[in-house]
């Protein structure tokens, strides 16, 4: 026997919220007996109340102030929407170990910075030369890439800074433990690795294993969902296996991002997704679908989803439910 976690919606109908949510019942070890309504986790109260707090201290952490543009630019990318995955986790991770919102929200809030700096630079005509992010047109379509390349630059060292200098009530060996997880993974060890390699992979004809693939998108993507799960976890006051349990359940979601991202791009609209749709195929990038077929990556998503949720075994399953949810959420999303 085991305990029943079921994802409640009150905003979607019931076939569009079985098709983005997965509401085939989630079972956790141990046994916990509870009530049917004890069960129901509604993940889109959740999500709209966690974004709303972050899109706050989002706005709150760039004023616009002298110099004009450059700030501009830096809130023209960070507030341009998007699904706030990474600081969700964050703030779950938190959460999933008996910590508070108020001591993960200076590092969800950094990990979206250096999100956004990513999207910023990804986008650039010398990295991937796209027009559209979010449903808007690009940072540097918009200010010009000199002014993009710095608001990049901006937001990166404001995220150091917003995790050093407002982070409050933890102890300094633990922010420092922090940023070193933040920095590892937006650095050379991380997103910067994957990129590199992705770039050097993207149409030299080459042909890509899936040992490569898989390398560039635990560095490019997963590395940035480790991060934001394991700080999570560390403001939390989770114990060490706990972090380290945290940290194998981020690295596989962070891969099963990148997976269904890959199906995406290949089955989705540019509308629904607010990028340029099939742009992977034309630059000549592998993906998954390309180097496994759509249905195996579709089924290689399935497995990491479940290989990531097992992570979750020996946790409380009314703390961990914001995680589950958000595992099943990126497996099924359609943008």
């Amino acid at each position: 026997m085991s305990s029943l976690i079921r994802i409640s919606s009150t905003t979607m109908s019931a076939e569009e919220e079985k098709s983005c949510f997965n509401l085939k019942p989630l079972r956790i070890s141990p046994v916990i007996t509870t009530t049917e309504e004890e069960n129901i986790f509604n993940f889109k109260e959740y999500e709209a109340e966690k974004v709303n707090h972050v899109n706050k201290a989002l706005d709150d952490a760039v004023p616009v102030k002298y110099p004009q543009t450059i700030h501009e630019a830096m809130r023209y990318s960070l507030l341009a929407g998007g699904k706030r995955i990474r600081p969700l986790l964050c703030i779950a991770a938190c959460e999933a170990v008996g910590g508070h919102q108020s001591a993960a929200m200076p590092a969800a809030c950094a990990v979206e910075m250096i999100h956004t700096m990513s999207l910023i630079q990804d986008d650039l005509p010398c990295m991937d030369n796209d027009d559209l992010r979010r449903g808007k047109p690009t940072n540097h379509k918009v200010y010009g890439e000199h002014v993009a390349v710095l608001a990049g630059d901006g937001l990166f060292i404001l995220a150091i800074e917003q995790m050093a200098t407002a982070t409050l009530g933890v102890p300094p060996n633990k922010v420092l433990a922090a940023v070193r997880e933040l920095t590892k993974a937006g650095g050379a060890e991380g997103l910067v690795a994957g990129q590199a390699e992705d770039l050097r992979c993207t149409g030299n004809n080459e042909i890509v294993k899936l040992e490569t693939l898989e390398y560039i998108h635990l560095h490019k993507t997963a590395a940035l969902f480790e991060a934001s799960v394991v700080m999570g976890a560390i403001f939390g006051g989770g114990r060490d296996e706990q972090v380290e349990k945290l940290r194998i359940f981020a690295r596989k979601i962070g891969l099963l991002f990148q997976v269904v991202d890959d199906i995406l791009d290949e089955t989705g609209s540019s509308e629904k997704l607010g990028k340029t749709a099939g742009k992977d195929l034309a630059t000549g990038k592998m993906t998954y679908p390309k180097l496994l077929g759509l249905e195996k990556a579709k089924e290689f998503a399935e497995k990491l989803n479940e290989e990531a949720k097992e992570q979750l075994r020996n946790f409380d399953w009314k703390k961990v439910a914001p995680l589950i949810a958000l595992a099943d959420y990126i497996t099924h999303r359609h943008y």
